[in-house]
């Protein structure tokens, strides 16, 4: 069997073992009597992250450089990174929900390169002469381990918002230098409570008149297993999140020095570029937020929840889309 075809054969199991294992999630958290269906789902994880590594692998030993050049090579490194960093956040949280979310992605995303890309895309090619540095590897690899850092991280932050329905949650102790992750007191936010139980309102002739004031709508408490697995989820997305942005960080300037050596700018303002710097704003304020300013709960929740919808954004929407220097120019 030459390369070609052991990569066919890699990148189609690769999005079948992914579809049995969002299976496996979902029926877990559909019955979770069944305590074997997410563990099931780990070991599928594992093994798809092995086989999108045999799969690249493969691959620089066909095209002879780092398989990370196009379209079809950049998703399945993607990919890659997902899966790595569902392990970590697995193991961290040993919450099986974890999988719920993050397989999904990664399903779609080995679906997306393996079946949708037309096979000029997935075929490799020379390289051209401005990607032809060792910034390539340094680059891009850590861009795209940002990337799926930054997405487990948001996709936490999106199952903490469904675990808690939305409801404002008081987590006490969660945040870095405040004492242990486990065993966290939570309490739920009551509602903004008026400083007397009456309203003043002025009547006419300026008589004070006072109005019962109207209680807020009740919400149904949450059980103390869902604020345990709320805390899990906020801790997680944090701590995940907090590791993808110094990737994501080193990757831009990374990119920038390579810029300046193959196009003579540190910065230009391209799509992909001014992206980056909008995908870094946001978890920046993000982290800021969560650090200096004791943010928790469901506000950073909602801040992170759409970086994700800016990663996205970042790394494909813009070179799909856009017209630049990274452009892949299949839509147009």
């Amino acid at each position: 069997m030459d390369l070609i075809t052991l990569q066919g054969w890699l990148d189609n199991l690769s999005f079948a073992v992914l579809f049995v294992t969002l299976l496996l999630y979902w029926s877990g958290a559909a019955f979770p009597r069944f305590t074997w269906l997410p563990s099931l789902g780990t070991a599928g994880m594992a093994v798809a992250n092995l086989a999108i590594a045999a799969l690249l692998a493969a691959r620089w030993i066909e095209a002879g450089y780092f398989p990370m050049s196009n379209l079809y090579e950049s998703l399945f490194a993607l990919a890659w990174g997902v899966t790595a960093m569902h392990l970590v956040a697995e193991r961290m949280s040993r919450s099986p929900l974890v999988g719920t979310v993050t397989a999904p992605v990664a399903m779609g995303i080995a679906a997306f390169a393996a079946l949708s890309l037309p096979d000029t895309m997935q075929a490799s090619e020379p390289l051209v002469p401005a990607l032809k540095s060792n910034w390539l590897m340094m680059h891009v690899s850590v861009m795209l381990l940002s990337y799926a850092a930054l997405m487990v991280g948001s996709l936490l932050a999106i199952a903490f918002l469904i675990v808690t329905r939305g409801q404002a949650i008081e987590l006490k102790g969660s945040s870095v230098g405040t004492g242990s992750f486990r065993n966290v007191k939570l309490q739920r936010q009551s509602d903004p409570v008026a400083p007397a139980a009456a309203a003043i309102t002025a009547a006419e002739g300026g008589t004070a008149v006072l109005e019962k004031a109207q209680p807020a709508a009740a919400t149904a408490p949450l059980s103390p297993q869902r604020l345990t697995l709320a805390d899990t989820l906020d801790n997680i997305s944090y701590r995940i999140i907090g590791l993808g942005f110094p990737l994501l960080t080193i990757g831009i300037i990374a990119g920038a020095v390579w810029a300046n050596e193959a196009w003579g700018s540190y910065w230009s303002w391209d799509p992909k570029e001014t992206w980056a710097l909008i995908t870094w704003l946001v978890f920046a304020a993000y982290l800021h937020a969560r650090i200096t300013k004791g943010w928790q709960g469901r506000r950073p929740a909602i801040l992170a929840a759409s970086g994700f919808v800016v990663v996205w954004v970042c790394y494909l929407g813009v070179n799909l889309l856009g017209k630049g220097l990274h452009s892949y120019g299949w839509f147009f």
